[in-house]
């Protein structure tokens, strides 16, 4: 009999990596193979406390038992048939997301960059159809700092050259203004604009929170000059800020959400584009599809995502649990941190740089059994899962507090 192959270490793996996979990513040198909740463990079997919870897509833990009853459940029935015909759970799915949110139709896809593609073309359409935009002249305004994916069109758009350069020529119409400037908004906005698209929270740019009162601001505008408010809550949403939606906060209800990343439970990539019934009404058969948008499997698993949400425990977890989040970083300022940003379970925090750049303070926390992500500069992100506890919290802070003492 042959023997069983030996098991690679982490080292051996990260190392197999290099020659085979594509070097678009930097992750910290730590192989994760099991997780539940808000705990991760290595080919080793140390266990590190996640607190980045995929970039807010694992908004409910890993392997949250609904989430998993509800995809074995479907993976015994059907998985995929394709938009060519209609399926048993799409219905259901698309109702309750239209009801969660306060709009009325869905267009169901998988990927956040494809919800975002997706909503521009759609605002594109309807500038044409509905509002009378001439043809090719149609314009959307957009924040700088954003990060709404990395597609082609949407680096058109980044202001981040690590995103762009190399990869043009780049799609037009598109016009950047300043992030939480309603003045230079309302400059920007023209006969020609079809649609405002902005992150209610900034997140890639260090979780950005805009002025009170600017959401409104931009909803009134939009409003008044005739375009569409596209809110990109791919990240913000679906529980992270302590409300269903980061627009929640301030009453605010765009013509058009995007929402990813937690809405497939992080099991499955679910995506969606959700907007009143006369801006998604726009499309038309053979105008726009996804083979896999809408799966059986995806839908099954968005469903019981809303079902989680429809009770609002989650919502008020990221809202109780936030405060000790923002108090314990609050402890911080002047030891290490010179400031931070937070909302419910979502935090930037700015580490003094002499102390080390995000990514050192990543691999040191690393070392500390404590996982998070780096973004520019001295600036890290903490977005653990909604199932995180105060107890796990103030862990993860002291962890900090003893890296920066360090």
């Amino acid at each position: 009999m042959t023997a069983p192959a030996r098991a690679r270490t982490s080292a051996e793996l990260i190392e197999a990596e290099g020659p085979v996979l594509a070097h678009n990513y930097h992750p910290l040198p730590v192989v994760v193979a099991r997780a539940e909740g808000a705990w991760v463990e290595d080919v080793e079997g140390r266990r590190y406390l996640d607190m980045l919870a995929g970039y807010s897509a694992l908004n409910f833990g890993h392997r949250h038992p609904a989430l998993i009853e509800a995809a074995h459940r479907q993976l015994d029935r059907l998985t995929l048939t394709s938009r060519a015909f209609h399926n048993d759970r799409l219905a259901e799915f698309a109702e309750r997301l239209a009801a969660l949110t306060g709009l009325d139709m869905v267009l169901p896809m998988n990927t956040g960059a494809e919800a975002v593609e997706s909503g521009i073309k759609v605002a594109r359409k309807w500038a044409y159809d509905v509002k009378g935009v001439p043809a090719n002249r149609a314009t959307i305004v957009v924040a700088a700092d954003n990060f709404h994916g990395r597609t082609t069109t949407i680096v058109s758009f980044s202001t981040d050259e690590t995103a762009r350069a190399g990869f043009g020529p780049f799609t037009p119409g598109f016009r950047i203004v300043p992030y939480n400037d309603l003045a230079a908004l309302e400059a920007a906005v023209d006969e020609t604009t079809a649609a405002v698209l902005i992150e209610p929270i900034q997140g890639e740019a260090g979780v950005l929170i805009p002025d009170d009162g600017y959401l409104t601001g931009v909803r009134e505008l939009t409003r008044r000059r005739g375009c569409l408010f596209i809110a990109d809550e791919i990240q913000s949403g679906l529980g992270r800020t302590g409300r269903t939606l980061a627009v929640d906060h301030e009453d605010v209800v765009p013509d058009m959400l995007l929402l990813g990343k937690a809405l497939g439970g992080g099991i499955v990539p679910v995506s969606a584009v959700v907007a009143r019934r006369e801006v998604l009404g726009v499309l038309h058969p053979g105008e726009h599809g996804s083979t896999f948008g809408g799966n059986p499997l995806a839908a099954a698993v968005g469903t019981a995502v809303v079902e989680l949400l429809e009770s609002g425990e989650f919502q008020r977890r990221a809202a109780e649990l936030g405060v000790v989040l923002r108090d314990g970083l609050a402890e911080l300022v002047g030891n290490g941190v010179v400031g931070f940003r937070s909302r419910g379970l979502w935090a930037g925090v700015d580490v003094d740089p002499a102390i080390g750049t995000g990514r050192e303070i990543g691999e040191r926390l690393m070392r500390e059994g404590v996982l998070v992500k780096d973004t520019h500069g001295s600036t890290i992100r903490l977005a653990p899962p909604l199932t995180v506890t105060a107890e796990e919290l103030r862990s993860a802070l002291g962890s900090l507090e003893k890296v920066l003492a360090a």
